[in-house]
């Protein structure tokens, strides 16, 4: 019998969480890695329950997820929602203590009307329009049917901010390294940040003597796009939210744009996490700050 098995161990978070927790881990992913070794573990398959069988650990933290504008979307339901599906009928069958998940605070939608900051109890309402933001609201209401139906099995849901770290790369940070920050008129636009390493700190202790629960994930305060062009040096371009999605409709059919008129919501109504409960119930203050963990991650991406 195992302690700790990790899906997606291979990705940014995985591999943190791997020097974390050191040897004591089972480590899956469903791509080798020439650095560890990783037990292949495709959750769109039956490898969820042989794996997870055939180890029997007492925790199981589950991290494979795919994302960015370039996922078709159903290929991302079979990995988000099919995959977390498997994986958590493999932990009940195979009485597996606790499930810890990375969730996000995307779960929680880019809405007009949501609360600044956001807390635990805060509806989630995703947005239909945004494949990663449905797939974590619809995660989230399958865990919370298994804590009704099988409380056994306990649960560290972990509703995750931006992540960085060195060597991130992905469509967030993407915004950041063109000449002129895109910003929505009349909206700050604000981003919340987690340091990666704060990350694979708080899913270690999910995995031990933090309790079980439900907690955002975020650094403390949040940069708006006006601090972060300040931050960067580069001057900000305001359009008019019905300009932009104007804009975006005609040039994504022309394969002039990876994104669509919904992107104008993303850019207006980021959630803004309060993280209370991570630091008061949990245990676990993050150690950078959100402004100090864009510091580090510009620093180290030289801009």
């Amino acid at each position: 019998m195992s302690d700790i098995l990790i899906t997606g161990a291979g990705g940014m978070i995985g591999r943190a969480l791997l020097r974390e927790l050191g040897e004591q881990a089972v480590a899956t992913d469903v791509q080798p890695r020439a650095d560890r070794a990783i037990e292949l573990l495709d959750v769109t398959s039956d490898d969820p329950d042989k794996v997870i069988g055939a180890h029997r650990p007492r925790v199981v933290v589950h991290l494979a997820a795919v994302m960015g504008p370039g996922v078709p979307r159903d290929v991302a339901y079979r990995v988000d929602v099919e995959g977390t599906r498997k994986v958590l009928a493999a932990c009940l069958a195979h009485g597996v203590q606790r499930l810890v998940v990375t969730s996000s605070g995307a779960a929680y939608g880019y809405h007009a009307d949501n609360p600044v900051p956001l807390t635990e109890k805060c509806p989630l309402r995703g947005n239909p329009e945004f494949p990663y933001a449905d797939h974590k609201r619809q995660v989230e209401e399958m865990l919370a049917e298994a804590r009704r139906d099988h409380p056994a099995l306990e649960q560290v849901v972990l509703r995750v901010g931006t992540v960085l770290g060195a060597g991130t790369d992905n469509q967030i940070t993407a915004l950041f390294h063109k000449p002129r920050l895109l910003a929505i008129r009349g909206s700050n636009s604000p981003f919340v940040f987690i340091w990666s390493r704060d990350l694979a700190r708080i899913l270690a202790r999910s995995t031990g003597e933090g309790p079980p629960g439900i907690y955002n994930v975020a650094g403390d305060g949040a940069l708006s796009v006006d601090d972060i062009a300040r931050r960067l040096r580069k001057p900000v371009l305001r359009l008019p939210a019905g300009a932009l999605r104007a804009a975006l409709a005609v040039a994504r059919p022309l394969g002039l744009s990876r994104y669509g008129p919904e992107q104008v919501r993303f850019l207006q109504y980021r959630p803004v996490l309060d993280n209370t409960a991570l630091k008061k119930r949990f245990g676990y203050r993050p150690e950078l700050s959100s402004a100090q963990v864009f510091d580090l991650w510009m620093r180290e991406a030289r801009l």
